[in-house]
């Protein structure tokens, strides 16, 4: 199916880091079972992302996992655990050293903070005989669902539920993020995942847009949105299928979401709060079956 690119622009911030997993050792970074780690944190969106992909590839004895506390423990989100990581990677390095972080614990330096390029080379040079999460033909699809769930949902459900924003601002955000959810449903309604018959990296982007849209977003809207933006029967549907995945679940951590975004967040609350669309523990709960 043919996924409508928006614009190139992404809400994600630019990375410090930028290496890449290569083929052979001329790459720098070669491909080596238990050379690479990464440190990842529950609550954070990438994170998650990279925690369902390392699952559905089975990377658990090929690429250690070092999981940090939900709520960052220094300014600018930064995890201090991770600071003489950055500093060693980096010459007087004085941005905040924050997840996600693939390392090279050969060097004991950074390879990447960037969440696409770790997603992609995690299932390229680590995931043969593996699920293959970037079919070949496919990139461009994907690349065109992370843009809409960055801006189609994620951004979109930022401005609506932000009472800085005028009220006509609000609105256009959230007629924006009904178009997307509506687009997204009819597809859902007519094939299983994202992107056809099997599960890819799109299904992975979505989902987590989704939990995040039900756990964080949803507290800033108001009562009659949140039931609008509930009335998408496949998509919720899908959402709950998928939390129920032995790959997706037991990474949803509802609590340290919860504590991130009531120690990051600074808006006010909405009458959207007390409207759950999904519960996300009793379908998680299953993934454990």
């Amino acid at each position: 199916m043919t996924v409508t690119p928006l614009a190139a622009t992404s809400a994600r911030p630019v990375p410090a880091f930028r290496g890449r997993l290569g083929r052979d050792a001329r790459s720098g970074h070669y491909a080596v079972p238990r050379r690479y780690r990464l440190h990842l944190s529950p609550a954070d969106p990438d994170c998650l992302r990279i925690a369902v992909t390392h699952s559905l590839l089975g990377l658990g004895a090929a690429c250690p996992v070092t999981e940090l506390p939900a709520v960052p423990d220094a300014p600018g989100g930064e995890h201090s655990v991770l600071r003489p990581l950055y500093e060693a990677s980096a010459h007087r390095y004085s941005g905040a050293a924050t997840v996600p972080v693939l390392s090279d614990d050969w060097s004991g330096r950074i390879v990447s903070t960037h969440t696409p390029d770790i997603l992609r080379d995690l299932s390229r040079h680590f995931g043969a005989g593996r699920p293959t999460l970037y079919p070949c033909g496919l990139e461009a699809e994907i690349e065109a669902v992370e843009r809409l769930c960055a801006q189609g949902i994620d951004a979109a459900a930022q401005r609506a539920g932000d009472a800085a924003t005028e009220d006509g601002d609000r609105a256009d955000a959230l007629a924006s993020l009904l178009r997307t959810l509506g687009s997204l449903n009819a597809r859902l309604a007519a094939d299983p995942y994202l992107l056809g018959d099997r599960l890819t990296t799109a299904d992975v982007e979505l989902w987590v847009s989704l939990v995040r849209l039900d756990t964080v977003h949803r507290w800033h809207l108001d009562a009659a949105a949140v039931h609008r933006v509930a009335d998408h029967p496949a998509l919720w549907a899908y959402a709950r299928r998928l939390a129920a995945h032995p790959s997706f679940g037991p990474h949803l951590d509802l609590d340290a979401i919860a504590r991130r975004h009531h120690a990051d967040c600074r808006g006010l609350e909405a009458a959207g709060a007390a409207v759950q669309i999904l519960d996300w523990a009793a379908h998680a709960e299953r993934s454990a079956g």
